[in-house]
């Protein structure tokens, strides 16, 4: 898979896009549609027919896993955990980017007068929202001007006019961190903003990297060959060659603009009203013919948003721990309800006394986990990290209050709603053992199914219920990850 393109002719392939052809307006009703699709376990849409716009939108395109699959090149029915476990494989073999030439995301160059950010079909989402959001499923590159690290992040971009964009670089992130340099230096950052290309560049934006590490290294190794790069117009940055639209300009560490409110994947606004942020000074917009503009709802769960943090945050988690060396580490999972970093749960064979705590606190001590991460649940390898009504039985059954551990003072999210608007940078945590101690002799005696009966039950099962009336061979259906859902197509969103 090289573009957006060919996800979308994939999609199609199996089942799993609608063309949305009537009309539909890109004020509040194509979000409204796709919100409504999504929250039925829709297929992803194509808007074809977006009022005032010639050009289409895409929604929907991550919010199941069997679209997750896809976009990594694995089977649709893969959980989200094989996908994870997957990552955790390939990360390590890096792959750099590849220069090319020219590529399809120069089709069209806009500068000086020709720039208008307008011209594309830039939804706005929800009615309280600030404006119009043109990054939403976007990926922004910037590089570190003394060591030369390129970094991919996705931060919300709102249109301010027609060649500026308000940016939220939060504190701490990768690209607050550079933006500090060129400060230092006195000097306007070059960026570039991109939509489409390798749907995996999208994942690789929202995902918790390691500084100074590249992302599109990291996509090399999980596609398993190199991205091909373009040299931006105005801008010595590598942008995909296949990207739909590219946006470069200038970020000025010294000058502030109104920017938000913006309806953020808690399910809640980050702020009441309009706050003085950085924005980008567009220079060129770079993009291909009938570009098309890729955006998600964003706002409660669970939308591209969740899923796609559910997958890079906690496979990043999971590689953290691997790195760590730390034993007996059996799967890892962040639910898609909290984003995939507010929740962790963790599978370990236990080796030792307190190793459960140990890989409690390493969680949090992550480059993942540092940041936001607040409630860490550790379960016996009896137990699937992503099997929740096991985790619920464990915590009702193995979990002791008196062994959990309360951490004070954590690095926080400005996002995170649980605290008052005006001191969210520092959460508390809870690290929740739900194993039974390692260093118990007489540990509970666990009630199990005779071997011999239950294969001799399940050899019968078809001759017990030829109409199928209980779950296939015996076995309840599997649990997976809670977001297998069905590919029908929701009525609301039925093309017309």
């Amino acid at each position: 898979m090289r573009d957006l393109r060919d996800f979308i002719n994939a999609c199609e392939a199996q089942g799993q896009l609608a063309r949305v052809r009537a009309e539909v307006d890109w004020n509040l009703e194509l979000s409204h549609v796709a919100k409504l699709n999504e929250e039925r376990g829709g297929p992803a849409l194509l808007f074809e027919n977006v009022t005032g716009y010639g050009s289409p939108v895409l929604t929907s395109a991550c919010t199941t896993t069997a679209r997750l699959a896809l976009i990594m090149g694995l089977p649709k029915d893969s959980s989200l955990v094989e996908l994870m476990r997957e990552w955790v494989r390939r990360a390590p073999n890096k792959i750099g980017p590849r220069w090319v030439e020219t590529g399809p995301c120069k089709e069209n160059i806009d500068k000086g007068d020709q720039i208008n950010l307008l011209k594309f079909p830039v939804p706005k989402i929800y009615p309280r929202d600030g404006g119009r959001f043109f990054g939403t499923a976007v990926y922004v590159v910037t590089q570190d001007p003394d060591t030369g690290w390129l970094n991919l992040g996705t931060y919300r971009l709102q249109i301010l006019d027609e060649r500026t964009l308000g940016t939220q670089f939060i504190k701490g992130k990768h690209a607050d961190l550079i933006l500090k340099k060129y400060a230092q230096r006195k000097q306007p950052m070059p960026v570039a903003a991109m939509i489409g290309g390798d749907p995996l560049l999208f994942l690789m934006g929202a995902a918790r990297l390691p500084a100074f590490e590249s992302e599109y290294e990291f996509a090399g190794a999980l596609r398993g060959a190199p991205i091909d790069v373009v040299r931006g117009e105005t801008v010595n940055l590598p942008v995909p060659a296949a990207a739909e639209i590219v946006v470069e300009g200038e970020v000025d560490p010294e000058a502030l603009r109104p920017e938000g409110p913006f309806g953020e994947y808690t399910g809640y606004y980050s702020g009441i009203g309009t706050t003085p942020r950085h924005f980008i000074k567009v220079n060129c917009v770079t993009y291909r013919h009938n570009p098309i503009f890729w955006s998600t709802t964003v706002g409660r769960a669970v939308t591209d948003t969740h899923m796609t943090m559910a997958l890079t945050y906690g496979s990043t988690l999971w590689q953290e721990l691997e790195a760590m060396r730390i034993p007996g580490i059996q799967s890892v999972y962040c639910p898609p309800e909290g984003a995939g970093r507010f929740l962790a749960i963790i599978s370990v064979k236990q080796l030792y006394p307190g190793h459960a705590a140990q890989v409690g606190t390493a969680a949090i001590s992550t480059e993942m986990g540092a940041y936001g991460l607040k409630t860490v649940i550790v379960v016996d390898d009896d137990i699937d990290a992503w099997d929740l009504p096991r985790v619920l039985w464990a915590l009702s059954f193995r979990f002791q209050p008196s062994r959990a551990e309360f951490i004070k003072r954590g690095r926080s999210t400005p996002l995170d709603p649980s605290l008052p608007l005006d001191s969210r940078e520092i959460t508390s945590r809870l690290i929740i053992d739900a194993t039974i101690p390692y260093e118990w002799k007489d540990k509970p005696v666990p009630i199990t199914l005779d071997e011999a009966t239950l294969r001799r039950v399940q050899a019968r099962w078809g001759e017990l219920f030829p109409n199928g009336a209980a779950g296939a061979n015996g076995h309840e259906a599997a649990a997976g990850n809670g977001h297998e859902a069905g590919e029908a197509l929701a009525p609301a969103a039925t093309p017309m």
